[in-house]
């Protein structure tokens, strides 16, 4: 890959992009476990519960805090190296970005203060709503931009105008509630809470293998294994939902994470594995599921999927409709208000199709000046990388799998085998702790590498996004970006290992009063039930 510009300033993007994404997952999903703890303990007064929110709130808070100074930074970007799609797009894009900050961002770090200083000065009930609040904050913030980014998917609810040669929103709703912001953000929100539960999962089967906070680590356990099932299994419903909406929105994406070159006799088999080589047009030694893709893409027996070649062919027909538009574009901005009608009804019939005349200014200054060649190489442009989509889908959608039968299992030993957890799974929970990160990475690397070579679907192509920096800026600033992205990282893991090490704070004088009250009730208990008193053991060999 010749790294210019523009492969400079998505290889930056994309890198503080994902270490951003270390965070927000945790972020997300932790703040609803915490709130969920928080509930059982206002409800039950047990002190094991409230000793428990204050835990796994600690670590919340030390990953909130991280996931900020990464987040800021992203948003500073598009105005540092992609000054002209901010400048095309801005009337749309920057309107979630700007209500995630003033509605979303700001009541989450607002009460995020008041959750960890307001134990002792709020009451119960007033400490318990501030914890849903921050919840609510964390998932708001999800919200809004995914919904920002759902619409690079899926442009709809804005126009070009010819006038001000920009992009304009002409109906924020449609923008609000397009199908692939909603579809991604459940997925998106989803996927963290898996993150969260299977980071409480491990950390707490951790503490059974070592013999320390049996209670807590057993409750926690019980916790994240319900939380954890039903989200696992939402992520693959919500998945569907997104394979049948890239079915009609982002075909080119679809037919290059299955690795479908020829357009397949309804309905399509889906590829479980397979070998796809871009020179020869072909995936190689494929193990099909009859019906399946055809089922995910298009919810029925009759209708086809689009191969690749196809939607080449399709594209180079929009290119050249494009052209059309290009040069009434040119003529109106020339002649201003004096264009005649014929060249603004040209323009309007052929707009939806300037962004693929915009591909060509990748090998010419003047799209109209492009050779057929040229032309029939923009088209293939917009196959983007498939055997990269290809293979993380895949590795995505096996570890989704996976987090169900894991989830399964402990909910099924938390609830139904006294909370008696084998020496191997415990090992095996700890094990999988990074999981989901790989997961959540891999699916934004589909999503966004998915994309290309747009950075607004249809309309803005990538090349044209970046802003005039040249190499050298690039790359001091790269360097610099990862240099103190990865000491942020560093100081992030040594600060949540530290006090998982260390353990949850115990509050003495409040479980000796909770003893007390309880006292005759606790000296007759039979003994029984997973949460009983001398339910204490060691974990089952």
């Amino acid at each position: 890959m010749e790294l210019d510009v523009v492969e400079l300033s998505r290889l930056q993007f994309a890198m503080t992009a994902m270490y951003h994404f270390l965070f927000v997952p945790l972020t997300l999903g932790l703040s609803v476990i915490v709130a969920i703890m928080e509930t059982v303990y206002v409800m039950t007064g047990r002190p094991i519960w409230r000793q428990m929110t204050k835990f796994w709130g600690m670590l919340f808070g030390i990953n909130f805090a991280l996931g900020v100074a990464t987040g800021i930074t992203m948003e500073f970007q598009f105005g540092m190296n992609w000054s002209y799609f901010s400048h095309y797009v801005g009337d749309i894009f920057g309107a979630p970005l700007a209500i995630e900050g003033l509605m979303a961002f700001f009541l989450e770090a607002t009460f995020v203060g008041l959750f960890f200083f307001g134990w002792d000065k709020l009451s119960r009930a007033a400490h318990l709503t501030v914890a849903w609040l921050v919840a609510i904050g964390s998932n708001f913030s999800a919200l809004w931009i995914l919904i920002a980014n759902g619409w690079m998917q899926n442009p709809v609810g804005a126009a070009f105008n010819p006038e001000t040669m920009r992009m304009e929103i002409t109906s924020f709703y449609e923008v609000m509630f397009n199908e692939v912001a909603q579809a991604k953000f459940v997925h998106t929100v989803s996927a963290g809470y898996i993150t969260a539960a299977v980071f409480v999962l491990g950390v707490s089967a951790w503490y059974l293998l070592k013999g320390r906070h049996i209670d807590l680590a057993r409750r926690s356990i019980a916790v994240a294994s319900a939380f954890g099932l039903a989200s696992a299994l939402s992520v693959v419903v919500l998945g569907d939902e997104s394979g049948y909406s890239a079915s009609h929105t982002q075909k080119m994406k679809l037919a290059a994470i299955e690795g479908m070159w020829e357009t397949h006799e309804a309905p399509a088999p889906f590829s479980a594995i397979g070998f796809p080589d871009r020179e020869a047009r072909e995936t190689h030694y494929k193990v099909e599921i009859p019906w399946a893709m055809g089922l995910i893409g298009t919810r029925s027996l009759t209708e086809e999927i689009p191969g690749i070649n196809d939607l080449v062919a399709e594209a180079e027909d929009r290119i050249r409709s494009g052209l059309v538009a290009y040069d009434a574009l040119m003529t109106i901005r020339e002649q201003r208000g004096d264009a005649p009608a014929e060249t603004r009804a040209s323009f309007e019939e052929n707009s939806a199709n300037l962004g693929f005349a915009l591909l060509l200014k990748r090998y010419v200054d003047d799209p109209r000046e492009a050779t057929e060649a040229q032309i029939v190489q923009a088209a293939d442009d917009t196959i983007p990388g498939v055997a990269p989509l290809f293979w993380a889908f895949r590795v995505m959608v096996g570890l989704g799998f996976g987090f169900i039968a894991v989830m399964a299992y402990f909910f099924w030993r938390a609830n139904f085998r006294g909370m008696q957890f084998p020496r191997w799974a415990l090992y095996g929970a700890v094990a999988i702790i990074p999981a989901p990160w790989i997961a959540a990475e891999l699916g934004w690397f589909v999503a966004e590498y998915g994309r290309q070579p747009w950075t607004v679907d249809g309309v803005l192509p990538t090349a044209l996004s970046v802003s005039h920096l040249s190499v050298a800026d690039l790359l001091i600033t790269l360097a610099g970006f990862v240099i103190f992205y990865t000491i942020l990282f560093v100081i992030e893991m040594a600060l949540m290992v530290k006090y998982i090490r260390k353990g949850p704070f115990q509050d003495v004088e409040e479980t000796e009063a909770w003893m007390a009250r309880h006292e005759h009730r606790l000296r007759t208990h039979d003994g029984k039930g997973p949460f009983a008193p001398g339910a204490d053991s060691t974990p089952a060999e």
